[in-house]
């Protein structure tokens, strides 16, 4: 379980095809105090550490995880959010995130509000009920505020706000329109949907 606020920006350093996909993470992390087993979101998808260095995690991500995320994310030279998993007694300072990406929405807008930057998406198929203006959800890893959430024939497009800290502590400064990012849907919202559904 984790929280959607990054802590540390890690650089894919090797990319090998193996069984699955071996990913070596370059991080100011201190290796030193993470468990091999342990969990780390990356831009989203929780990985287990399955190798260390002096200053590199290594993670396995299989076909499926591969298929479910946004394409060339798994690149070598991609820099990646890094989240370490949540400890009893933290702070809670954004929401609850699984680290179970949903859907791959694409950026439709970009627009600068301010000192803020506006980024409008579209919401993969089927994912749209599960976003409210004022809700959460996690992007790339990040847990965000949906501004405003728009349903049309063509689907549902919604809006989240990028502040300078944002930008400065994640990866989210180098969306461009047309890129695909990781989401997860708010694990709340997904339990009140089954629940509303099962009502019917």
């Amino acid at each position: 379980m984790f929280t959607g606020i990054v802590t540390d920006i890690g650089t894919i350093r090797s990319v090998e095809q193996r069984g699955d996909l071996r990913l070596i993470v370059a991080t100011d992390y201190d290796p030193a105090t993470i468990d091999l087993g342990a969990s780390i979101a990356c831009s989203g998808v929780c990985l287990t550490v399955v190798d260390k260095g002096a200053d590199w995690l290594a993670f396995d991500a299989s076909g499926e995880t591969v298929s479910r995320t946004a394409p060339g994310m798994w690149a070598e030279g991609r820099r990646v959010n890094l989240e370490r998993a949540l400890r009893l007694g933290d702070e809670l300072g954004g929401h609850l995130v699984t680290g179970h990406v949903d859907g791959v929405a694409t950026i439709v807008g970009r627009c600068e509000e301010g000192d803020s930057v506006r980024f409008g998406l579209r919401a993969p198929e089927g994912l749209g009920p599960y976003l409210a203006a004022k809700g959460s959800v996690t992007l790339d890893g990040v847990s965000l505020t949906v501004n405003e959430v728009r349903d049309g024939a063509d689907g549902t497009d919604f809006a989240v706000n990028i502040i300078p800290h944002t930008a400065d502590h994640t990866t989210l400064s180098g969306w461009a329109v047309g890129d695909g990012v990781n989401l997860e849907i708010d694990v709340l919202a997904r339990y009140l949907k089954r629940m509303a559904d099962a009502r019917m």
